[in-house]
């Protein structure tokens, strides 16, 4: 019994010891799903220049895209006691809830980026109780708007010929967007889908998809991604078929810059928008608000929070002439 006591009274001092050294940290942990990713590169920048500013410091690390890789990756950072806060851009949002279970347990505020933790896909609100922030988009109602505006673009044509190429039909996130947009189309008897392809964020990828579907569909009116990387590959095979894309529906996601140099010249059409630098910076704020015991914003929706308008076409880019894409591709 009195051996009981004092293990427990160690492991007391352990815990107290372990949240007063994270307590008086300034630094904060940004946990990218890949850090050769431009995304999660651009989304560090955001975190990184917010710390400064608000006087802490950042600290990357490569999850490379390997969901078992990030979630040992977290537990290693805490058991080593050195951050106030973590960020992370989850490999595996349902997967890494375990994860974030064991930082809340101890104490350390951690948010997530890009998606939500848990199996709810289309919700901001914490599925894991004491998540610090959300710092995302919701995939339905922005896959939706990208497929009702293909549909104001096919109103005059019957058929109107679509290819859609998504990342991976395997990861949640892609799959609900792919059934989003396929929900939508279907509403509408003049809109015929001719190809389905896997981009897989590259656009290497994309090209070799796109080559692949364009031997069997012809005469293709539009485009439809949730990736601009994509449109990079796609827009170079539908150029060796003969198509001017100009005159095609070309709808990417991710407002890299590349996209928004193309929307601007006219090549493509729009882009669903992301923004990660202003994602890292508002997921950074949140972070430094609860360690110094501030109001913490739970849900920040990225459909409203950024510096424009989810989904950009020319019109909104005319408008906003000095907007330049916060990330490259």
């Amino acid at each position: 019994m009195k051996r009981s006591l004092l293990m427990l009274a160690a492991a007391t001092l352990a815990f107290s010891g372990a949240q007063s050294a994270t307590a008086e940290s300034k630094k904060v942990a940004f946990f990218a799903a890949a850090s050769q990713n431009g995304f999660n590169q651009a989304t560090y920048e955001g975190v990184e220049a917010k710390a400064k500013e608000l006087g802490y410091e950042a600290e990357i690390f490569d999850g490379k895209f390997d969901a078992t890789h990030q979630y040992s990756q977290i537990e290693d950072v805490l058991a080593s006691e050195r951050f106030a806060g973590m960020i992370v851009a989850p490999n595996d949002p349902v997967g890494i809830s375990g994860a974030f279970e064991q930082v809340i347990a101890a104490g350390v505020p951690i948010a997530t980026v890009l998606f939500p933790i848990g199996p709810e896909l289309n919700t901001l609100e914490p599925q894991v109780p004491g998540i610090t922030a959300t710092v995302a988009s919701p995939p339905v109602p922005g896959a939706t708007l990208q497929a009702e505006a293909v549909a104001a673009y096919c109103a005059d044509r019957d058929p109107c010929n679509v290819i859609i190429l998504i990342g991976f039909k395997t990861f949640p996130f892609d799959n609900l967007r792919l059934e989003t947009f396929e929900k939508v189309l279907a509403r509408h008897p003049n809109i015929k889908v001719v190809g389905t392809g896997e981009g897989w964020y590259s656009p290497d990828q994309s090209l070799k998809a796109m080559q692949d579907m364009l031997q069997a569909a012809k005469d293709v009116h539009a485009v439809l991604s949730n990736a601009d990387q994509h449109l990079v590959g796609a827009e170079i095979a539908l150029e060796a078929e003969g198509y001017n894309v100009a005159d095609l529906y070309l709808s990417g996601g991710g407002a890299a810059a590349i996209s928004i140099d193309a929307i601007r010249e006219g090549r493509w059409d729009a882009t669903l928008a992301y923004f990660p630098k202003t994602m890292g910076a508002l997921a950074m704020e949140q972070i430094a608000n609860a360690i110094e015991g501030k109001p913490v914003t739970n849900a920040i929706n990225m459909d409203h929070a950024g510096p424009l308008q989810a989904m950009i076409d020319k019109a909104v880019l005319d408008a906003n002439p000095d907007f330049r894409g916060e990330w490259e591709q």
